[in-house]
């Protein structure tokens, strides 16, 4: 919650990729908050009153799951709204005639959303979703110690590159 609330006043980004996060580790507590207790909120050195707002937070995140039919993949409806808002001002961002940086930046990332879209099987994921999904794998990856290559490495610089531009915008109020 505390992060959660710092991210999203300053990266939208970091913001939706941390609610991913905190999405799936409600999933790997078994939607159980003495396991969430034990595991997440046992590790914060805040007072009780702010421990009680996080334990509050995370019984309303389970609770959304479970009503939108999240419990096992996707995403709650308020995650998707982000990500739907993110997508909305990447169009428009490409179609803005004064917005060439932004252009630049995603033709040059382009090669890269293709390639994993056509990996991962979904066509059908949007250019964002698909750009948000690659840096969360490459996170896992990474907290796994898993190798990664050069190319893979690449890629996900070009796209942390449009995905900073994009939060920039999105955090500038600038909607085009």
């Amino acid at each position: 919650m505390i992060i959660a609330r710092q991210k999203r006043k300053e990266n939208i980004v970091e913001y939706l990729i941390y609610m991913w996060q905190v999405e799936d580790m409600i999933r790997a507590c078994h939607f159980s908050m003495d396991e969430i207790e034990s595991r997440i909120i046992s590790q914060y050195d805040r007072p009780e009153d702010v421990k009680q707002d996080i334990r509050q937070w995370y019984r309303e995140l389970i609770d959304m799951m479970r009503i939108e039919g999240v419990m096992e993949q996707g995403h709650i409806r308020i995650n998707i709204n982000i990500l739907t808002e993110l997508t909305g001002l990447h169009l428009r961002l490409l179609k803005s005639p004064q917005e060439t940086v932004y252009g630049s930046l995603y033709y040059k990332t382009l090669p890269a959303i293709v390639q994993l879209r056509s990996k991962s099987g979904r066509e059908e994921m949007g250019e964002i979703e698909t750009c948000l999904t690659a840096i969360y794998g490459y996170l896992m990856l990474k907290v796994q110690g898993k190798e990664i290559s050069a190319e893979t490495t690449e890629g996900i610089q070009q796209i942390s590159n449009l995905l900073a531009f994009l939060a920039a915008v999105f955090q500038e109020g600038r909607y085009v």
